[in-house]
Formats: structure tokens, C-alpha cells, sequence
């Protein structure tokens, strides 16, 4: 019987927390029990599936608090001020949870949780896009432009990989400068 209070919404928490305090590499069945005062063993009523179930809930949570952030970057705009706080948004994200961000599936595994937190994400980008007057393949294609931008700069960031002195922000505010100008210009 799983312990009193524990659920496995709890134990995703606790192996949230390690991720956070010692990165993806970190995470072990024991370590969240130790974590959660529970038996290793223990966990397997909470989550099935072991670690791996343990990592596919996590990319779950991890996939949903993103997407709920870009929602909200996005409430209330449209057009280049959405794209810029969107784009904001992302990046925040990534840096302020750099280990939780680095468990981010980019190209999930089939799944219905996952396959669902991840279209409502991508379907952030495309409602914004839609400011642009892109929908259907246009919109996909615009879509994969805006997540590569997004990724490649979050990712690139939250490695260390922008040794240089110039200002960080105004690097990003070029960005999404450029992005946006290409989108009112996107070739139809």
C-alpha cells in the first residue's frame, strides 16, 4: 500500500528537486526515495514504471510549466510584442531551470501525456504565429523556425557557451528583432 500522502504527483516533486539541485545525471530511484523518507522499493507504488516512468513524468511536468509560461508571456499580445515575450519567456525559463530544461524531450518518445503537453507548447508558437497571418504548413514551417531559434539560444546559454563580453540581453533583443522581421516578411 503506497505510503499515506505520498502520491506520485509528490514523487515527481522530489525528483524535480534533485534534478534541480544536482542536474539529470543525478536522478536514481534511491536518491528520491531518500528524498521522499520512503524504502526504495516503495516507489514502485507510485510510480509503475520505474526510473524510466519516473523520467517520461518528469519530461511531462517539465513540458507543461513551459508551455504554461509561454501561455502566459503570451496573454493579451499579438504580433511582434507576443513573439518578444514569448521568446523572453522561453529563455527565462531555460536559465532560471537549467537542469529541469536539459530533461526537456525535444523529440518525445510516443505517448499521450507527453504527445499532449507538448502540442499544447507548440501550439503556444503557432497561436502566436497566427499574428503573422500564417496558418497550416506555413505556420509549421514558421513554428520550427521560432523552436530553433528558441532552443538554440536557451540551450546555448544554459551551457556557458557565450564567453564574450557583449550584453547577453542585447544579443536576444536582436534576435527577436530578427525573427520578427522575418516573419513579416515570411515568403508565402
Amino acid at each position: 500500500m503506497p505510503r499515506v500522502g505520498l502520491t506520485p504527483g509528490q514523487v515527481v516533486d522530489h525528483a524535480l528537486a534533485i534534478v534541480d539541485e544536482q542536474g539529470p545525471e543525478a536522478l536514481t530511484l534511491a536518491a528520491v526515495a531518500a528524498r521522499a523518507k520512503v524504502a526504495t522499493p516503495s516507489l514502485y507504488k507510485h510510480v509503475s514504471g520505474g526510473l524510466a516512468e519516473l523520467r517520461r513524468l518528469i519530461a511531462v511536468r517539465v513540458t507543461e510549466e513551459l508551455a504554461d509560461r509561454l501561455a502566459g508571456a503570451a496573454l493579451g499580445r499579438s504580433g511582434d510584442e507576443a513573439v518578444a515575450a514569448v521568446l523572453r519567456a522561453y529563455h527565462a525559463y531555460a536559465t532560471e531551470h537549467p537542469h529541469r530544461y536539459a530533461a526537456l524531450p525535444q523529440a518525445p518518445r510516443p505517448d499521450d501525456d507527453l504527445t499532449t503537453a507538448a502540442a499544447r507548447l507548440v501550439g503556444v508558437i503557432v497561436a502566436v504565429l497566427r499574428g503573422y497571418g500564417l496558418e497550416g504548413s506555413e505556420a509549421i514551417h514558421a513554428a520550427r523556425t521560432f523552436r530553433s531559434l528558441a532552443h538554440g539560444f536557451a540551450a546555448l546559454s544554459t551551457a556557458g557557451a557565450f564567453q564574450l563580453a557583449e550584453d547577453l540581453g542585447e544579443t536576444q533583443e536582436r534576435m527577436i528583432t530578427v525573427l520578427t522581421a522575418g516573419l513579416r516578411g515570411w515568403p508565402r
